[in-house]
Order: structure tokens, then C-alpha cells, then sequence
């Protein structure tokens, strides 16, 4: 694996499987509250839940809902450092973070607490509501890197001429010519800090 060192403002972050745990939260709102029992991450193999799961298409759609209106009301959480990591990025400039959820406010104030007691100046969160205009957006952004767990949206990165990052996840295996990270350490570890 090549060694780079990516400059600490030129990296931008996905939210949901990047910087929180939204699997882990979709799993237990789906058996807390819709009663689906014997799934676990493993069994989510694509990035499309519908595809993957014997869940009622209804039922993804409402857990989906619940996550992107109300991250607190969820218990959302980070994912493991990446506080830790984050904080120490922002001493260097504003974290940065491109999502496709279609609405900012909820994710941005949940980040916002997360993150304290970075700056809120320091946080600047970007809702495309698409997936295929993050490559655009992040262009504008003068961003270099991103680290995504949807493979498809690495592609159209990759394809703009910026270097995608893939949060390792069970939903995006497969032989792919991107860096592949499986922690926020390694995340850490890419980064000249």
C-alpha cells in the first residue's frame, strides 16, 4: 500500500458510516421498534438496504426517516475515535463534510455537539440530497480527498480527479482501487497532522 500524507484541509468526510454508526442504529431502531429480529451488520452486503435485507421496504423506509429527522432521538453515535481524530483535525482548519442526506440542520446540530468543544466556525456541513453531485461540490470545496463508504460515489470522486477513501464496510466489498480504511486510526494515519 502507498504511503500519502494528505494535507489536514484538503480531506472532507461522508457522515453516515464514516463519522457515525448509522448501521448500528438502523439495526436496533428496526428491532426496538419494528420488531425485526436476526439481522446484523454482516447481512447488510449493499449500500441499497432493499436489496440485502428481508425487511419490508416500508418498514427501511421508516427506520431511514427516523435517523435522518431525529440523530438524538436515535442515540445515534460516532463511530469509534472519531472524535478524537476530528478534534484534533479542526486545529488546523474547518472540518469539512459533504453528506447526501437531504436535510443539513438535524446532522449538523448533532455533529455540532458531538464535536464540542470545537468552534462552531470549524464545522461546515454540506447536504446535497444526492450522492452523484458530491464530486461537484467537493471540487468547489477545493477538497483533494474524501473518505466515503459508498462505492459508487468513490467512483464519480474518483472519475472529478479527487482521491476517494473507502470506510471499509460489509456493503462495499469487492475488488476496488481505492484506499481502503477500517478505522478512524487509519484515517489519523493518512493525515499530516
Amino acid at each position: 500500500m502507498t504511503v500519502i500524507k494528505i494535507k489536514p484541509t484538503k480531506i472532507a468526510f461522508d457522515i453516515d458510516g464514516v463519522v457515525s454508526d448509522t448501521m448500528s442504529a438502523f439495526l436496533r431502531i428496526a428491532r426496538n421498534e419494528f420488531g425485526v429480529e436476526g439481522i446484523r451488520r454482516e447481512h447488510i452486503t449493499s449500500y441499497w438496504l432493499e436489496d440485502c435485507l428481508p425487511m419490508d421496504e416500508d418498514i427501511i423506509k421508516a427506520v431511514i426517516e427516523r435517523i435522518l429527522k431525529d440523530p438524538f432521538g436515535i442515540g445515534l453515535t460516532p463511530m469509534d475515535k472519531a472524535v478524537d481524530v476530528l478534534q484534533r483535525l479542526s486545529e488546523h482548519g474547518p472540518l469539512k463534510f459533504v453528506t447526501a442526506r437531504p436535510v443539513r440542520a438535524p446532522i449538523e446540530e448533532w455533529l455540532r455537539k458531538e464535536l464540542n468543544p470545537v468552534p462552531l466556525d470549524r464545522i461546515q456541513v454540506i447536504a446535497t440530497g444526492r450522492h452523484e453531485i458530491k464530486a461537484g461540490v467537493l471540487k468547489e470545496m477545493g477538497i483533494d480527498c474524501f473518505v466515503e463508504d459508498h462505492l459508487e460515489t468513490c467512483r464519480s470522486i474518483c472519475k472529478a480527479g479527487l482521491k476517494a477513501i473507502v470506510y471499509d464496510h460489509p456493503w462495499n466489498q469487492g475488488d476496488t482501487p481505492y484506499l481502503r480504511v477500517r478505522n478512524w486510526q487509519e484515517i489519523e494515519d493518512l493525515i499530516d497532522l
